[in-house]
């Protein structure tokens, strides 16, 4: 019997604690994240452990709930060392969630705490790690430097003012090379919402849009300038929610003009004229990103917001979301095959949320790989509810039998939490252990050098070089 989330924690054989060691201080390329750029712009410190640990953290407010702790004790107002005790209490019996080795990997790691979470230590955890906080290299940029992380990408609307990514330009966080924001749109993509006038407002102030934004082509005015103020800062990223993918092949700027100013004017759109402005406006966008170079990200298949009761309570992102079932494949291959047919398909990452959608979007990535770039379409890192052990193996095993793994570009946090980077740990460790069992099963030789390659260049040197 193995001793618990020892040194070879999740390494089976030699060989997988060789590649291990050979990777696992290798920087962090964090390429997706929601860490809050204020934070990291104020050097923000956090006033105790359940701040730090639980103040935005929906994967572990979800299993709170699953155990019976009240809302007060989890987004509510009870006394913080009591919110700790509960999550204590929860993680304690937590048997098979990777929660459970997350939250004792990042106890380790920045709080060089080694042992095991009960409820009837939680108390002495509590004190333990907020006599640590106190000290100046648990701040923020601290928590960033222990964790070498060498570049991360925060989400931020098109809107955004970047405010606090440009005081980060100008002061620079000790031991990270660069924080970049990532092009993200959400409202601009849907214009039946009842909020679409007024985030169309907002644009419009954010661009300084002389004369407003009144049709489709002072939109795409509005637009272009805030691109070029997000690649000022230091974005090469885009971000899309597709819940799922909708596409028109038949789209046309005179379709979505015409939709535009309906969708100005309040009136109520049908779904069609929905889908013909959507696919109008993701194909400009995604000629936009491959004119600049960027990097565009697809995130299909969340359900989101499915307890209305919750949601008018607490608002969005806050454990109420769950994976979609309804196929996307067909429009989807459409709309990736409309931006290559012109030549304006960007590098792209593919992620779904359900995985019944894996081997088709392994399969998906190959029909638009080519134009001598590797790995230029990307199946994104096992994301959400699939970024567990079984997750992130058959993800490996996919990836390997149905594309290309060695030209993979690793994983992310997709956390709202500065020390959510052991999650790296996770998968480099969960890596190293899938590439030992080929070894020991006689699929693949024991050429350490070859090996040792292939798991950096997955780890970080893949990522390093497809987000420079």
């Amino acid at each position: 019997m193995k001793k618990f989330m020892d040194d070879t924690f999740l390494l089976q054989s030699n060989t997988a604690i060789d590649i291990y060691t050979a990777i696992k201080d290798l920087p962090i390329i964090d390429y997706h994240c929601h860490l809050d750029p204020e934070a990291i712009a104020n050097n923000w410190r956090y006033e105790n452990i359940t701040h730090l640990w639980l103040g935005s953290d929906h994967y572990k407010w979800r299993l709170m709930r699953s155990n019976g702790v009240p809302e007060s004790h989890i987004t509510g107002d009870a006394p913080d060392q009591e919110k700790f005790a509960a999550w204590c209490a929860t993680l304690e019996v937590a048997i098979g969630s990777p929660l459970y080795h997350w939250s004792h990997l990042e106890l380790k790691r920045y709080f060089d705490f080694d042992g095991v979470v009960t409820s009837k230590n939680a108390a002495e955890i509590y004190v333990h790690c907020n006599t640590l906080l106190e000290k100046d290299e648990y701040a923020v940029h601290g928590l960033l430097k222990r964790s070498r992380v060498e570049m991360l990408a925060t989400t931020d609307d098109p809107a955004d003012t970047l405010k606090y990514h440009a005081k980060i330009q100008y002061d620079e966080v000790p031991g990270v090379a660069k924080v970049r924001p990532t092009f993200r749109p959400g409202l601009l993509l849907d214009p039946a919402n009842p909020a679409f006038g007024e985030y169309v407002k907002r644009l419009e102030l954010a661009a300084n849009q002389r004369g407003g934004i009144t049709d489709w082509e002072t939109l795409l005015t509005a637009l272009e300038s805030r691109l070029d103020f997000f690649a000022m800062r230091g974005c090469n990223i885009c971000d899309h929610a597709l819940d799922p993918p909708v596409f028109d092949a038949a789209n046309s700027e005179t379709k979505a003009a015409l939709v535009f100013r309906k969708a100005l004017r309040g009136e109520t759109l049908t779904h069609e004229e929905a889908i013909q402005y959507k696919s109008r406006m993701f194909m400009w966008l995604g000629a936009q990103y491959k004119k600049r170079d960027w990097v565009m990200q697809l995130h299909m298949g969340a359900m989101r917001n499915n307890n209305a009761r919750m949601l008018g309570l607490l608002g969005a992102d806050t454990g109420y979301d769950s994976m979609g079932d309804k196929p996307f494949a067909r429009p989807l291959a459409k709309m990736l095959d409309a931006l290559e047919k012109n030549d304006e398909l960007p590098r792209t990452i593919l992620y779904a949320l359900n995985p019944t959608a894996d081997e088709m979007l392994a399969t998906m990535m190959g029909n638009f790989q080519g134009r001598g770039i590797k790995g230029r379409i990307q199946w994104g890192a096992p994301w959400w509810f699939n970024d567990h052990k079984p997750g992130m193996q058959k993800h490996l095993i996919t990836l390997g039998s149905l594309g290309m793994l060695a030209n993979f570009v690793g994983m992310l946090t997709d956390s709202r939490s500065f020390i959510s980077y052991p999650r790296h740990e996770y998968f480099r460790r969960i890596l190293a252990n899938q590439m030992g069992t080929w070894v020991q099963d006689g699929e693949f030789p024991h050429d350490m050098e070859l090996l040792t390659k292939i798991a950096s260049d997955i780890a970080y040197y893949n990522a390093k070089g497809y987000f420079a």
